[in-house]
């Protein structure tokens, strides 16, 4: 720490010891520029600068009146105290010897360039602790051009300690309104092209092996703020790989243009729809932020910016909202399961809130919602914490895990659920509602009462590692990049089913009507949906099996498919793929153009309902006639659902395959000839009879045998925990479930493979 108190002091002398200095955000911005981070250079005006400033005008007494005067949970005596005083600090003396010397530093900040731009921020010495976020409470200013701009720029950041909301902030906490000081750190502008937030744990699961960056074209305030929606990744830590991706289009962004301002414009019409950062510039993120974290011992919040392609990180500071809602009880995502969902958004905050609903448009309005309410409003700012901290929950239109609600939400220990567009639009007044924070997901209703969870029992150990791959079964392309942020391994069954439904007509209309190419590039749409969201994870896709009765049902389906009796056992699978390959081809053409176009190689293919070996050659021969081959890249599984493919299945395996799954739903009805969807015989089904049992166990071990990867996709593995552990005892190499069983699953097969260990 330096050994005498200072007015002014540059980066180079700065280290992070100096948080009474210089506060957390001037301490680490030093910290980082000494430790070889790309920090764009700057110095900090002192929090003795400020004292000296108070003392100087004898501020001090005066501003103690005013807020004794004040009844703080009053907005408007709230705000009326808070110009006050900010007319106080803006009209206040600077002595002389500080002018000179922020003038002087200023002067040498950029040598050769008189009057460089300069960002003006706020750095608050109680700010950045690890009990306390004060985000957003204080001002930064932003492209500031010579002296005298500087200077009062650095009033208006010591003003904004006394900002309503700041006032409010320190009274609840129990801060004395001294002892909270301010500095002002003074930095070399960088024009952003893209702005972002990396955190070095994933804030919203607590997931300590995954970084979470976020980026949206120009300034990063209308990402705090919630005016727009960023690119979200989630990057794992111990492979530096991309677990998954999240896309959002943006339309508006905020620059930077001298002399003028911050501006609001509209993103140029070739950019709304690209991603923001490469792959590339996502990991050189992730490894800055990992290096800051491995620096400073402690999960890290940062900010950075790209400008000509070089990345700064701008700030950073502890995440402070990792230990959230202690005391607080929640009920179990157990206990939500029978509630009808009525909305999707972003999880921003951890925990199963719900209440009453109440829409609110502005601050003014925060009276409004009583303890126990579900706030839910358009986005939040920095003025409705006094009602944040009496909801039960938070939901909003706009806003990402890095916008105020969210960061609030986090540290107040309250769900919260972010970006669902329309929640102001769908949920109504006094319509009862659950918020699950966790997953982004909006209920209608409370669930039935059991036994609450206590948040703080959620730790590290809710994501254990397996040997046994944990897989997701999906098939709604809108659902990807929700899905593709929780823990599973990838996609073990990509349902064909879903996306052409979406499509909506047959497809052999659309070869008849010429359309072929618009069915290709649609496939392929939806299939990239899944691919980019997954990032770096396999995604094996299942290609059409649409039963006659299923395929009737789309647009010009009837002149295509017959009426049959047993469609189950119809004209189904691979037999459709031989009979005509025209659709089949449709579906091999938009893989090849998610693989090989867009450069998405983690999409394989696997063959539904093989029944004969020589099947499984003639399906072979037109994936080969298509161009794509077997390799390390590109994967060739097959579905075990039929008996013959369990008792022929080392001929299945010699044919060439790379791995099998199995249908355990399809495989149970045709061992124990039985209908699970007619309830008359639904009580015969069941996974674990003895016959099915031994065919499970069968294949498992004859594709270890031949060292080929085995999977089980159906309902078993996420139903049945002692059937589990016999799979994994066989030595199974993956179970596919769906996204709701994705954790569970993996806790019950850490534990078996625990104690198979022993």
């Amino acid at each position: 720490m330096s050994t005498t108190p200072a007015l002014v002091l540059p980066f180079s002398k700065i280290r992070k010891e100096d948080i009474p200095l210089v506060g957390g955000k001037g301490a680490n911005l030093g910290e980082m520029y000494n430790y070889g981070i790309p920090v764009p250079n700057g110095f900090v005006i002192t929090a003795q600068a400020y004292q000296y400033v108070i003392d100087h005008n004898a501020l001090q007494p005066v501003i103690r009146e005013i807020i004794r005067q004040t009844e703080v949970t009053n907005q408007k005596e709230l705000e009326k105290a808070s110009i006050k005083i900010q007319r106080l600090i803006n009209t206040a003396d600077i002595p002389q010897e500080l002018i000179t010397e922020i003038f002087s530093r200023y002067e040498d900040l950029k040598p050769g360039e008189k009057n460089p731009l300069v960002a003006v921020r706020s750095s608050a010495t109680a700010e950045d602790l690890p009990d306390a976020s004060f985000a957003g409470q204080q001002e930064s200013y932003l492209d500031i051009k010579g002296e005298s701009n500087v200077l009062q720029a650095v009033r208006k950041a010591w003003a904004s300690l006394w900002g309503a909301r700041a006032i409010f902030y320190r009274a609840t906490k129990g801060y004395d309104h001294f002892k909270v000081q301010l500095a002002v750190p003074i930095q070399l502008m960088i024009q952003s092209e893209v702005s972002g937030v990396v955190f070095s744990v994933n804030p919203v699961s607590r997931n300590k092996n995954q970084v979470v960056v976020e980026a949206v074209w120009g300034l990063g305030d209308y990402m705090v703020q919630g005016v727009v929606n960023p690119d979200h990744y989630i990057v794992n830590k111990d492979t530096m790989t991309i677990h998954s991706r999240q896309f959002v289009p943006q339309t508006i962004m905020e620059i930077m243009q001298y002399p003028s301002g911050v501006k609001k414009i509209n993103v140029p019409k070739e950019k709304i729809n690209l991603r923001k950062l490469t792959d590339e510039q996502v990991i050189e993120v992730a490894k800055l932020s990992a290096k800051v974290h491995q620096h400073y011992f402690f999960p890290q919040d940062s900010e950075f910016a790209v400008e000509n392609g070089k990345i700064y990180l701008v700030q950073t500071r502890p995440i402070t909202t990792l230990d959230m809602g202690k005391g607080v009880k929640h009920i179990s995502e157990e206990q939500i399961l029978k509630l009808s969902q009525v909305l999707q958004g972003e999880p921003a905050s951890f925990g199963i809130g719900f209440g009453k609903v109440v829409k609110i448009k502005t601050a003014s309005e925060i009276n409004k919602v009583k303890e126990g309410d579900v706030l839910v409003t358009e986005m939040t700012s920095p003025d409705f914490v006094p009602a944040m901290k009496r909801a039960a929950a938070i939901v909003t239109d706009k806003g990402g895990q890095t916008s105020h609600a969210a960061i609030v939400s986090r540290e107040l220990g309250i769900p919260a659920v972010v970006g669902t567009k329309i929640a102001t639009k769908t949920l109504k007044d006094d319509q009862i509602i659950t918020v699950n924070g966790s997953t982004g997901t909006i209920y209608n209703g409370v669930p039935e009462k059991g036994k609450a969870v206590d948040q703080k029992d959620f730790k590290e150990a809710e994501f254990p590692k397996t040997a046994t791959h944990v897989y997701v079964n999906l098939g709604e392309p809108d659902l990807a990049p929700v899905v593709a942020q929780g823990n599973s391994d990838g996609v073990g069954l990509l349902r064909a089913e879903f996306m052409m439904a979406q499509i909506g007509v047959h497809p052999k209309k659309m070869i008849h009507d010429g359309k072929e190419k618009i069915f290709i590039e649609k496939l392929a749409e939806s299939l990239a949906k899944f691919t980019y969201s997954f990032g770096d994870r396999p995604i094996v896709y299942r290609a059409s099996d649409f039963k006659t009765n299923e395929y009737r049902n789309l647009v010009g389906g009837q002149a295509y498919e017959p009426i049959e009796p047993n469609p189950m056992l119809g004209f189904r699978g691979a037999y459709r793929y031989i009979s005509d390959e025209s659709v089949f081809n449709l579906e091999l053409e938009a893989i090849k153009t998610v693989r090989n176009k867009m450069g998405h190689k983690n999409l394989h293919l696997m063959v539904p309902f093989v029944r004969t070996v020589d099947e499984l050659v003639k399906v072979k021969r037109i994936i080969s006639a298509s161009g794509l081959t077997r390799s390390n890249t590109f994967k060739l599984w097959m579905m075990v659902e039929i008996p013959s493919n369990v008792i022929l299945l080392e001929d299945f395996i010699q044919v060439g395959i790379d791995g099998v799954s199995i249908g355990s739903n399809d495989l149970t009805m045709l061992i124990l000839g039985t209908d699970r969807d007619n309830e008359t015989v639904a009580s015969e089904f069941d996974e674990r009879n003895p016959a099915v049992t031994w065919a499970l166990e069968h294949v498992v071990k004859t594709a270890n045998k031949h060292h080929i990867t085995s999977s089980l996709c159906g309902q078993a593995a996420s139903l049945y925990p002692d059937l589990v552990e016999k799979l994994v005892g066989w030595g199974i190499t993956s179970v596919s479930v769906s996204p709701d069983a994705v954790d569970n699953t993996r806790r019950v097969i850490a534990q078996i493979e625990k104690r198979l260990l022993k």
